[in-house]
């Protein structure tokens, strides 16, 4: 029945986020994360004794954590997939390898408690975050967080 209506019917393909083509894109969901992975991981860091109060609040950091490594996983392959074109890649040419390298990068913040691959990832979302006000024709501006992290978010002019 459907192939016999798909004669009929006129499909397009639509390119959003939300696949109704709405057009809004912000990489500022993953700068978000970004942080909060880096807070959690400074948290967990900082564990000194395993009694069963501090046993639970691993357990909830550890989801948090976890659950903003997925937001940036899914915001970042939103932009990559569906903003980003083959124009911006040839217009910024390391972009695809970023791309890439900070998705790994994810996956390791996953799977451990290390503060420098943290800020790696946060350093690879900020990257990616310029390259998507530029291609947006506004000047991306690295400004200081208002953040526990004391790091920075990148926001345009």
């Amino acid at each position: 029945m459907f192939q016999l209506l798909s004669i009929f019917i006129n499909e397009e393909k639509a390119f959003a986020h939300c696949d109704i083509p709405c057009g809004i894109y912000d990489p500022h969901l993953a700068q978000v994360a970004a942080h909060t992975v880096i807070r959690m991981t400074k948290l967990l860091s900082e564990v000194k004794n395993t009694d069963v109060k501090t046993q639970h609040d691993i357990a909830r950091m550890t989801q948090v954590k976890e659950k903003h490594a997925g937001i940036m996983e899914e915001e970042l392959e939103t932009l990559r997939n569906d903003y980003f074109k083959e124009d911006h890649y040839k217009q910024f040419p390391n972009l695809q390898k970023l791309f890439t390298d900070t998705l790994k990068s994810i996956s390791t913040v996953r799977q451990s408690i290390d503060m420098e691959e943290s800020q790696s990832v946060l350093e690879g979302v900020m990257e990616i975050a310029e390259i998507f006000y530029k291609s947006k024709n506004v000047t991306p501006v690295r400004v200081k967080s208002v953040y526990p992290t004391e790091g920075e978010i990148v926001v345009y002019k």
